[in-house]
C-alpha cells in the first residue's frame, strides 16, 4: 500500500487510500475541526458498541418502537418508478440539485428499515442533497439474481427520466446495498447508460465466498454488528439465498472478480473490525488497478456498518464529514 496516495489535510487526492490509523480517532487526517458524537477508544468503546447492538438485536420486551417522522419541512412520500417501490424525503430550501439514490443492505434478504430512513436525512444534510431515493428491491428469497439488480436499474433510469441529470446522482450503497450499487454502475458502464457522479460504499459485500485467513474468520470474534452472537453471525457461512445457481466466484456475484474500469469516483468506507474488511482492500485495490478514483477509509476498530447502526459514535460523524468532502471535490451543487 505504500504506493498509494494518502487523504491528507482535509484535500482529497485522487487515487487515494485513507487508511486510518490504528492507535486513535484522533490521528484521521480527515477528521473535523470540532469533533462530534461520543468520544471513545478501547474496552469503553467495544463495550457502548456491545450494548448498542444488543438493543437493537434484541430489544427488551418494554422497548417501544417509534416510527420514523421526517424532520419538519421534509417531504416524505412513497410511490413506484419502473414497477419498484420507492421513497423519497426532501428537505425545504434545498442548496443544490444534487441527488442521493440510496441501495439499502440486509443480505439482499432484509427490507428498508428506519435505520436507514433517519441514514438518508443525514446524508441529505451532510452533502446537501435536494433529494434522496430510497429503493425497496426484491428480496431473497424467493428472488435470486439479477432481480434486485434489475429493480435497481429501473430505479435509476427511472431518475434519468425524471430529468435528473446524472451527473447529479450519488450512487450509494452499504454491505448487500454495496454489492448492488457496484453491480448497477458495472450494469450501466456495459449499457453505456450515463454514470452517476460518484459511487460511496459503506462496507461493502464485495466477495460472495466465505474465505478462511481473511477477516471473516480474524474478525469474526471481533465485529459486533456481522460476527460472533449476531443474528447473521450463523448464516454468513452458508450460500447467500441471492446468489441462486452461480458459482460464488462469478463476478455477477463477487465484484472483487469484475472489471472495475470506467466507474465513477469511488468512496469506500470500512472498520478496523470489520468482517468484510479484507474484500473491502481488495475491491479499492481492485478498483485502482483498474484505473478508477477511489478512497478507502478504515475507521480503526469500528465494526460493519458502523455509521447506520452507530450513528451517535463520533467515527460515524467522521464518516458523514468525509463523504461531505468527497461529494464537494466531485461535484457541483
Amino acid at each position: 500500500m505504500k504506493n498509494w496516495k494518502r487523504y491528507v489535510g482535509g484535500a482529497l487526492l485522487a487515487f487515494g487510500l485513507a487508511v486510518l490509523p490504528q492507535c486513535s480517532f484522533g490521528n484521521h487526517a480527515a477528521a473535523p475541526a470540532e469533533v462530534r458524537g461520543i468520544v471513545l477508544t478501547g474496552e469503553a468503546k467495544q463495550d457502548y458498541i456491545r450494548e448498542q447492538m444488543d438493543a437493537l438485536f434484541y430489544p427488551s420486551e418494554n422497548a417501544k418502537a417509534e416510527e420514523f417522522t421526517a424532520p419538519a419541512g421534509w417531504t416524505y412520500e412513497k410511490f413506484i418508478i419502473g414497477d419498484v417501490p420507492v421513497e423519497r424525503l426532501a428537505p425545504p430550501n434545498p442548496k443544490s440539485r444534487r441527488v442521493f439514490l440510496q441501495l439499502h443492505g440486509g443480505g439482499y434478504m432484509g427490507g428498508l428499515t428506519d435505520l436507514y430512513r433517519v441514514l438518508a436525512v443525514r446524508q441529505a444534510e451532510y452533502t446537501d442533497a435536494a433529494e434522496v431515493y430510497c429503493v425497496e428491491y426484491r428480496l431473497s428469497p424467493p428472488y435470486v439474481y439479477p432481480t434486485a439488480l434489475e429493480d435497481a436499474a429501473a430505479v435509476y433510469q427511472g431518475l434519468l427520466a425524471r430529468g435528473i441529470a446524472p451527473e447529479d446522482i450519488i450512487l450509494f450503497g452499504d454491505s448487500a446495498g454495496g454489492n448492488l450499487a457496484v453491480e448497477l454502475a458495472i450494469h450501466l458502464r456495459d449499457e453505456s447508460i450515463p454514470q452517476p457522479a460518484v459511487l460511496i460504499l459503506a462496507s461493502p459485500w464485495a466477495d460472495f465466498e466465505h474465505k478462511v485467513g481473511t477477516s471473516r474468520t480474524w474478525n469474526f470474534d471481533k465485529d459486533k454488528a456481522l460476527g460472533k452472537g449476531t443474528p447473521l453471525g450463523a448464516v454468513i457461512h452458508f450460500t447467500p439465498p441471492y446468489a441462486g445457481s452461480l458459482p460464488l466466484d462469478d463476478l455477477r456475484l463477487s465484484p472483487i472478480h469484475a472489471d472495475l474500469s470506467n466507474l465513477p469516483p469511488m468512496l469506500i468506507q470500512t472498520g478496523g473490525y470489520e468482517l468484510f474488511l479484507t474484500e473491502d482492500e481488495l475491491l479499492a485495490k481492485k478498483a485502482q488497478a483498474d484505473g478508477t478514483p477511489v478512497t478507502f477509509t478504515v475507521y480503526p476498530e469500528m465494526p460493519h456498518d458502523f455509521a447506520l447502526v452507530l450513528p451517535e459514535l463520533a467515527e460515524s460523524f467522521a464518516s458523514l464529514e468525509e463523504m461531505r468532502e468527497f461529494v464537494n471535490h466531485h461535484m457541483k451543487k
